[in-house]
């Protein structure tokens, strides 16, 4: 990592596999453009593999990544692999009802093959117009090259109604009850612990007197 390289390894399927390293610079601009699901070529000893970045590990403290897994696929061989959702566009029931979105899945599994595996796939979200509206994986637009691997009536996005006042009023309600309690209980425990010294000391001088 201190010479600008980060160390990684290739393998895939029916290949063995070899560890090597790769110039940070040049895979933190790739990766930021496509991601863990877009099909890149990794040069390996003057020859090109067809690689998806799976797995980017990083270092706990700075996030600096520590090391890379690439996996070589098959160009005429399915695979699966997870794929962002974009949320495009805008809802009425947010923008005129003040709903809240509800986004239930951020990224879902898909199978195709490699030169069909989209980088991202595009939700338009206006098509919620009020709060009964919903977004299922089956109204998702993607071409019959790729196959989507959630239920197909698994919700995707809805809007819910902003809370009423009373709504609220109940749970600033609820949050106030919790501070007093936790600050009742924290007063207790302090006198507790100030009253075990007076008491430890008391019985210190009884056995002095005996």
């Amino acid at each position: 990592r201190k010479a600008g390289l980060i160390p990684a390894v290739i393998y895939g399927h029916g290949i063995k596999s070899e560890p090597l390293y790769v110039l940070k610079k040049d895979f933190l601009k790739i990766y930021k453009e496509v991601g863990e699901s877009t099909l890149i070529t990794l040069e390996v000893g003057g020859k090109n593999r067809n690689v998806l970045i799976h797995d980017v590990a990083k270092d706990a403290l700075d996030e600096g990544i520590i090391h890379i897994d690439f996996y070589q696929v098959r160009m005429d061989e399915k695979i699966k692999a997870e794929v962002p959702l974009n949320f495009i566009g805008e809802s009425d029931a947010v923008k005129s009802e003040g709903g809240v979105l509800v986004k239930n899945i951020q990224e879902v599994e898909i199978e195709a093959l490699p030169k069909d595996l989209p980088h991202h796939i595009d939700v338009d979200i206006s098509a919620l117009k009020t709060f009964d509206s919903r977004i299922f994986a089956k109204d998702l637009n993607i071409p019959d090259s790729v196959k989507i691997l959630i239920q197909a009536d698994e919700i995707v996005v809805s809007v819910i109604p902003p809370r009423s006042e009373e709504e609220l009023a109940a749970l600033e309600e609820k949050v106030e009850e919790k501070v007093e309690e936790v600050k009742v209980v924290g007063e207790e425990e302090k006198a507790a612990e100030a009253e075990a010294p007076e008491q430890k000391t008391g019985e210190k001088k009884a056995e002095e007197k005996t």
